[in-house]
């Protein structure tokens, strides 16, 4: 019983801190835009290059 001691507020801290780094994130605007990014990927390249070929 007494390793309740040590790994309830050990877990308890870590909780703690994912949380704060969601709310750290959240404010910052991490998670504001999360299509573009992968549809980014989608489009054409304009520049009109060509991926080196091996050979």
């Amino acid at each position: 019983m007494s390793i309740m001691y040590l790994i309830l507020p050990l877990a308890l801290v870590v909780v703690f801190i994912a949380v704060l780094a969601f709310v750290w994130a959240a404010r910052r605007g991490q998670f504001d835009d999360l299509d573009t990014p992968a549809m980014r990927a989608l489009h054409d390249d304009p520049s009109g290059r060509k991926p080196p070929t091996k050979g």
